[in-house]
């Protein structure tokens, strides 16, 4: 017989605790889940490359553009409420932020890309539906702009192709005008995975159109020229490991990128990814 008091008042405690735990389909006590966390992601990824941009000889003509080599930190996340893509790059690494005149200039540039779910049922029509904010930095020493874009994009996914377009109202700060409300844009973002024999590979897509620009941003008092401009590229990619990514892009731009003109160039660009 238990007569020590502090004994009994502890296995009574242990079989109210006993007690409130959930048992198995065995019978065997199983504690409750862990609950998740909102920045538990599902996924994530993250490279680096080197990457060298060969402007045509027409653009080169008829906008003053330099080559030039660039390091880029590029990655991704996916949460339950939403996904984030972004890159940096070092264009021109090594070279003065001091000076304005290519190639000779240092520039830096970082795209964050946040896509918030919005809450849906099951079956509801706006279910892949999504709160899209971007923002577009660059800094050198002739020039610093910033380009927030705040819209709806809508992401359609199967097993190897996504595509998601957007719109957005586009809001511009430069060292050159007043920051304020410069129009809208809309574009999209796409790739398609593929295999040709054992080898993976993808095509991709970006694209952006900027339209009803303020007079003082995309005007003919502007170096883009124009109330609406192009900037996107394709690339084809060759992933030759899990770690290592190749890939050549056809970079185009119209009226924009500070040009009065169409613009063209290749990318050829070397990953590593981790």
């Amino acid at each position: 017989m238990i007569r020590n008091e502090g004994t009994l008042k502890a296995l009574a405690l242990g079989a109210l605790i006993l007690g409130s735990l959930p048992l198995a389909a065995g019978g065997d006590l199983t504690p409750p889940p862990a609950a998740k966390s909102w920045w538990q992601t599902n996924y994530s990824w993250y490279d680096v490359s080197v990457n060298y941009l060969d402007w045509s000889s027409g653009t080169k003509s008829r906008s003053g553009k330099a080559n030039f080599t660039y390091l880029e930190f590029e990655g991704g996340m996916g949460w339950d409420w939403g996904e984030l893509y972004f890159f940096t790059d070092w264009e021109n690494p090594g070279k003065s932020f001091d000076t304005s005149e290519e190639p000779r200039d240092g520039r830096w540039v970082i795209k964050p890309v946040l896509d918030i779910n919005i809450p849906a049922d099951e079956g509801d029509w706006w279910k892949n539906f999504q709160v899209h904010i971007q923002d577009y930095y660059l800094y050198s020493d002739g020039f610093r702009v910033n380009n927030l874009v705040l819209g709806l994009a809508y992401k359609f996914q199967i097993e190897n192709f996504f595509i998601r377009p957007f719109i957005g109202f586009h809001y511009t700060d430069d060292n050159f005008n007043p920051a304020g409300w410069n129009g809208y844009m809309a574009g999209w973002t796409f790739n398609y995975d593929f295999t040709l024999g054992s080898q993976k590979f993808s095509f991709s897509n970006w694209n952006e159109i900027e339209f009803d620009r303020n007079s003082d941003y995309g005007g003919s008092n502007s170096a883009d020229g124009r109330s609406w401009g192009l900037n996107g590229a394709l690339a084809l990619w060759w992933h030759v490991t899990d770690h290592v990514t190749t890939g050549i892009q056809y970079r185009y731009a119209d009226h924009k990128l500070g040009a009065a003109t169409y613009q063209t160039g290749m990318i050829y660009t070397l990953k590593y990814n981790f």
